[in-house]
């Protein structure tokens, strides 16, 4: 409104804030707008003076009234304020004419009708005059035309009210429930009987609910449940029907709960007869549930379905969660399947966890192959070649547990992984076990005597490895008895849908790994344990690297196992990465060693006899000074000729049977009787003694004199005897 500096669309804000309180005042119940569309609740007077506030405020046709019965199809309010009320849809209550009334009312005059004592009011207002010898009133006061005996009230000088019907259906309630009570009670008597001595208000509603009847408009009436009579009602419209021409007209009705609508006949405005959209609330978007205000059935507010919701499918006041492995849609409407996640053989994670083990393969492969080529020579026997070759089996397991870590899982593919992952590293590390518990049951028990120890047979030491392995192999049994491998989806979060197999869940991988640990702990303590035994006699310094390496690759790998499990893909390719890594460290130290002599420097891998020294009677002596005492010893050991005899003395002998290994020396170190010290020695050595000083061994096959260096300038004696056969002779070489 331009008087306010508003434009039309703010027009109804500004009028109901500013006649709020007139409205109150003057009897209209209340306002309810949305930009340009109003309800309005009144009498025909407080509405008729609205109107002419549209008007007076130039905001006419920036609104469209919904009206009520009590000011509608009123000409006070439609009379002169046409343009602002054009387009008004209201509601009547349906009524039909009372048959008879209008006959009947038209012939009443003062005469005939004294009985009503306000008919005379009534007649006064209608003619307009004053009716002689009747009282004054503030309405007859205006009136000076003295009324005559000839006034008549006619069809054309006369309105009846529409609601006449609801007048008489009331009246003829009451009567029928008093004719209902009264048979009830007095059971055919005339007039009042004792028992409506006095009526009873609870009682007489008991029996006007239950009243039905034809009335005499022609309806039929009754009550419902909440007491209300029939809803009927006449939906009309005031309508331009042609430029200035305005109309009342019904477009519809409601009856007893169903709309009718005339929709061609409704005309909101005569230059725009598009109608206005006008709701409570707007239906909600997909993905919106309906909040209803309270109180309120039609009317709502939209809330929007959390990033995990869907509405609900039938009842649009809820909204429902996913189930777990499902996300809604971009709608919001329906559930959708995340797609499954698995490391797939084509992901780079595969292809690189798959190049490593390949790399592996074809390694171990290439040692295995020389290892068979060169079976029976002295390097590849000294080795303990059985358990060399169960090392290599292990390994190679080792390096295939990747492909089928990166298959999809599935219950068969699970129970696969979960048996392979243990048991590759069982073997490993049962035959390295095996390896170096007979190194230092060897060395140990040299110490102590020249008996050669039991069970350092290859076979033996087959049985053992195989036994340590069993293990494995039942606790993996009792493992799928109590909990069966399956493949199942993983939920880590709520956009997750992971597809693994259950041991990756939760830390049960570790009941698979426990028993390998267990293997690479004591590895660990017997390579401490053999440490500084003679490195060219035996594999505890290469078992040793081997364990502190693998030790330090676990430590690794515990972490990031543990660290990744929303990671899946990361998670696999750690462990075949470090199960691969662990198999290359072995076959690294323990086997390139050996290669490096087969194959770079094969003079190296001779042969030697195996026989009895025989030292001869004398000893030869040579002293230096007290800070450095050189003596020599000088041993001549038989040696057999083509038909076993002995043909000679040399420290290099060929053994008479028919099988022939590297030789087996000890020495044992003796002060003042006492023995202080065992060590065993192939070749040239440097053994430690007891209190860390150096004794340097050097043995050649070319010559007959064994070496010694002595640093300390002590007494002592040696003993030179082969393990498990007692000393050559009782004759000690003596320093």
């Amino acid at each position: 409104m331009k008087s306010f500096g508003l434009d039309k669309s703010n027009a109804g804000t500004e009028i109901n804030r500013r006649q709020k309180e007139k409205f109150r005042s003057s009897g209209i119940v209340g306002v309810r707008h949305d930009g340009d569309r109003c309800i309005i609740f009144g009498s025909d007077q407080e509405v008729a003076g609205v109107m002419r506030a549209v008007r007076r405020n130039n905001a006419t046709g920036a609104f469209y009234w919904i009206g009520s019965d009590g000011w509608s199809a009123r000409g006070l309010v439609s009379n002169k304020n046409e343009p602002e009320v054009e387009g008004t849809l209201s509601v009547q209550p349906q009524a039909n004419p009372v048959d008879g009334f209008e006959d009947y009312f038209l012939s009443l005059t003062v005469e005939n009708n004294k009985r009503n004592p306000w008919f005379f009011e009534f007649w006064e207002d209608h003619f307009q005059c004053r009716y002689p010898n009747t009282s004054s009133t503030p309405y007859n006061q205006k009136y000076k035309i003295p009324c005559t005996t000839k006034e008549r009230l006619t069809k054309h000088n006369t309105a009846f009210e529409d609601q006449l019907q609801f007048v008489s259906d009331a009246v003829m309630a009451f009567a029928y429930a008093f004719r209902d009570m009264h048979a009830d009670l007095c059971h055919g008597k005339a007039g009042l009987c004792d028992a409506m001595k006095p009526t009873k208000g609870t009682e007489l509603l008991k029996y006007l609910r239950k009243v039905e009847f034809q009335g005499l408009s022609g309806d039929n009436f009754h009550f419902d449940k909440n007491g209300d009579g029939p809803a009927r009602y006449n939906i009309i419209h005031f309508k331009q029907i042609s430029p200035g021409k305005y109309k009342w007209i019904r477009v519809g009705k409601y009856l007893e709960g169903e709309l009718r609508l005339n929709m061609s006949e409704i005309q909101f405005r005569l230059d725009n007869p598009e109608a206005p959209e006008s709701v409570c609330s707007l239906s909600c978007r997909v993905g919106q549930a309906k909040k209803y205000v309270e109180g309120e059935s039609c009317c709502w507010h939209c809330l929007d379905c959390t990033q995990y919701q869907i509405r609900h499918a039938t009842d649009q006041t809820q909204c429902v969660p996913c189930s777990q492995g499902t996300l809604p849609d971009e709608t919001h409407s329906f559930c959708r399947e995340i797609p499954e996640e698995f490391l797939k053989p084509d992901s780079g994670w595969a292809i690189g966890a798959m190049s490593f083990s390949a790399s592996g393969i074809l390694i171990t492969l290439f040692v295995g192959g020389v290892f068979v080529k060169h079976n029976d020579t002295p390097i590849v026997r000294a080795s303990g070649r059985e358990l060399s070759y169960v090392l290599l089996i292990g390994i190679l397991m080792c390096y295939l547990v990747t492909f089928t870590l990166v298959l999809k899982p599935t219950d068969i593919v699970c129970g696969i992984q979960r048996f392979a992952a243990g048991f590759c590293f069982t073997v490993v590390y049962a035959a390295l076990l095996t390896k170096t518990n007979r190194i230092s049951r060897i060395f140990n028990k040299s110490k102590k005597s020249a008996k050669r120890p039991s069970f350092i047979s290859p076979r033996s030491q087959l049985i053992i490895c195989s036994l340590l392995v069993g293990v494995q192999i039942l606790i993996n049994a009792v493992w799928m008895v109590i909990d069966p491998a399956k493949a199942r989806h993983h939920y880590p979060t709520r956009e997750d849908n992971l597809l693994v197999c259950n041991s990756y869940i939760d830390a049960s991988y570790m009941i698979a790994f426990s028993y390998p640990i267990i293997l690479i702990i004591v590895c660990t303590i017997y390579a401490v344990l053999t440490r500084k035994i003679p490195e060219d006699f035996n594999e505890s310094k290469h078992i040793g690297f081997t364990m502190y390496t693998t030790c330090i690759i676990w430590l690794a790998f515990v972490p990031l196992y543990f660290g990744t499990g929303n990671h899946v893909a990361l998670r696999i390719t750690s462990m075949s990465v470090t199960i691969s890594l662990s198999a290359s460290v072995t076959i690294a130290c323990l086997f390139s060693p050996k290669l490096y002599i087969i194959l770079i420097h094969p003079e190296r891998n001779i042969r030697r006899g195996r026989g009895q020294f025989a030292p001869k009677s004398t000893t030869n002596i040579t002293r230096t000074n007290a800070s450095s005492m050189i003596s020599t010893v000088t041993l001549t050991a038989a040696t057999c000729d083509q038909n076993k005899a002995v043909k000679g003395h040399t420290i290099a002998t060929t053994d008479c049977s028919t099988q022939s290994e590297l030789y087996e020396m000890e020495i044992r170190e003796r002060k003042n009787g006492k023995v202080l010290q065992n060590m065993m020695t192939r070749s040239t050595q440097t053994l430690m003694n007891n209190n860390g000083k150096e004794i340097n061994v050097v043995i050649s096959p070319t010559i007959k004199d064994i070496n010694i260096k002595d640093t300390f300038g002590s007494v002592r004696s040696l003993n030179i005897s082969r393990i498990g056969n007692g000393p050559i002779n009782q004759n000690d070489g003596v320093l």
